[in-house]
């Protein structure tokens, strides 16, 4: 599993928008399609589905995005404290 796509998984469930999406992680659309795929081949579950121009998470993506946003959180406050004790022992 490729973190960058957990990121975009959690960026596109935010703005239910590929295009949208895209912009923001400043990717082309085809690689957030392709991310997303893989994502969801490798788990084994549709994550999206298309509704005319946005894309709904399915209820198996919105049970995965509460591990994601947990997960990422827990990865963001580790970064955060590593960088307080980093510039305070300098």
């Amino acid at each position: 599993m490729n973190l960058s796509h957990l990121y975009y998984f959690q960026k596109l469930a935010a703005l239910e928008s590929y295009a949208q999406a895209s912009r923001e992680l400043h990717i082309t659309q085809p690689s957030l399609s392709n991310a997303m795929r893989s994502l969801e081949r490798e788990l084994g579950v549709v994550l999206f589905e298309r509704v005319g121009r946005t894309s709904r998470l399915t209820d198996q993506g919105a049970e995965f995005l509460g591990y994601v946003n947990d997960s990422l959180g827990a990865l963001e406050a580790g970064i955060q404290v590593g960088v307080y004790f980093y510039s305070t022992a300098i």
